[in-house]
């Protein structure tokens, strides 16, 4: 199935847009190849190591930390590149994003510093503490009648182990999962994990004493299991502009997530779709906090009742991004006209169904159980198939790192998930 490209590409850089980006992973590209494609934007990349996602890149320039920076190293080195920016004849402020949830809130804690150089889509302190811990995620779904799984919190913050509560009521096994990802990023023990699938008591009783050893101090969630493989899994995408609208949203049904400890549930292939329900509830949501910039939901449809639970919101944009702007929903529109342009702008929806996947079809197949499933998105594929890091303008460097990354993805599944599975894990 070919990534064949369905939107011509800027033919050169718009005066006054510029992107500046901090991370170096697959969202990053996605978003500096959405820049690109619109505006023509050859996009500043700091991160800490130059990998392949943004490495021998036609359309990026990287700035590269070394892997012992440390994160006031990181704000020096983007000051530095907007100061740089700044003091060009004609130079223009950038826009500046992240897209792992501890490198926004860094760029929040640094707001007021970067703000001078930068335009900075980010949400309030405020609103970004609540919606970025899952616990209080759970509370407000609860509060505006969002649906959302059943939740027991586990509070670390003393120090010392918390008690483990009657989770009968729950059912076995649980998910348990850290309440906010940058607080877990900051601990390291055997046998961490994105995302624990929790069997019985006992081993939830070993995971707190783990983590209580490991110096962790922060909340843990503890959640019934929602029944159901990847493919029952969504992901929304929105941007709020500053006045509180709702400029961007789309969704897809993801086919296949990563299975790797370290990016378990991380979607690797997706189809757009449309989502009427599910999109109601997220721009209820959004409003309800008063949220700003990028959002990305994992929802997931309970096989029991029919219903979406709603599972967290990232306070970004998401690795998967490019699914929305394959789909005709530039996601670097909206940014651009809420902080540069100046102007309303009408929502924006995806209206093509597209394929997205970072791995081949003939993986993929083997783990979609449904024929009629597997039969829609063979047609869907055949029509358009998308890999956000495989770009036409890109030199060969570029697609032999592609074609041996697409490779790669076999390898890792037959090794951490070498058959498809009920739940998903």
């Amino acid at each position: 199935m070919p990534d064949t490209p369905a939107h011509p590409f800027a033919a050169a850089p718009t005066p006054g847009v510029d992107l500046v980006l901090l991370g170096g992973d697959i969202g990053i590209y996605a978003l500096a190849r959405a820049f690109h494609e619109r505006y023509g934007t050859i996009a500043t990349v700091v991160t800490r190591k130059v990998a392949g996602p943004v490495a021998d890149s036609q359309i990026l320039r990287t700035v590269e930390l070394g892997m012992a920076a440390t994160e006031d190293e990181m704000i020096q080195a983007l000051l530095k590149v907007g100061a740089d920016k700044a003091s060009r004849p004609g130079g223009t402020r950038p826009v500046l994003l992240a897209n792992a949830d501890f490198l926004v809130a860094l760029l929040a804690a640094h707001r007021e510093q970067l703000g001078e150089l930068f335009h900075l889509p980010l949400l309030d302190d405020d609103v970004l503490r609540a919606v970025a811990d899952k616990a209080t995620f759970s509370e407000t779904c609860l509060e505006i009648g969002v649906p959302t799984p059943r939740t027991v919190v586990l509070d670390f913050a003393g120090g010392d182990a918390p008690e483990v509560p009657d989770l009968e009521h729950l059912g076995w096994p649980l998910v348990a999962k850290a309440s906010r990802s940058s607080a877990y990023n900051a601990v390291s023990f055997p046998g961490k994990r994105k995302v624990f699938e929790i069997a019985d008591r006992a081993q939830l009783v070993d995971l707190v004493e783990r983590l209580t050893t490991a110096g962790y101090r922060d909340r843990f969630v503890v959640q019934e299991m929602i029944p159901g493989d990847d493919t029952s899994m969504l992901s929304v995408t929105a941007y709020v502009d500053t006045a509180g609208k709702v400029t961007l949203l789309g969704g897809a049904q993801v086919l296949l997530e990563e299975h790797t400890p370290g990016a378990l549930g991380n979607p690797a292939a997706m189809f757009t779709t449309d989502l009427p329900e599910v999109f109601e509830q997220s721009v209820l949501f959004l409003e309800h906090t008063g949220y700003r910039g990028y959002a990305n939901f994992d929802v997931k449809i309970d096989p029991r009742d029919g219903v979406a639970k709603f599972f967290e919101v990232n306070p970004r944009i998401g690795r998967n991004n490019y699914y929305m702007t394959a789909a005709g929903a530039n996601v670097a529109d909206p940014v651009v006209a809420d902080f540069i342009e100046d102007r309303e702008l009408t929502r924006m929806v995806p209206r093509e169904e597209i394929l997205y996947s970072i791995v081949p079809w003939m993986l993929l197949r083997r783990y979609i159980i449904d024929p009629d499933l597997r039969a829609r998105v063979q047609e869907i594929g055949r029509r358009r198939t998308v890999h956000p890091l495989s770009y036409e303008v890109e030199g060969a460097k570029r697609r032999a790192y592609v074609i041996a990354a697409t490779i790669n993805q076999v390898k890792k599944f037959l090794q951490h998930y070498p058959r498809p599975s009920a739940d998903g894990f």
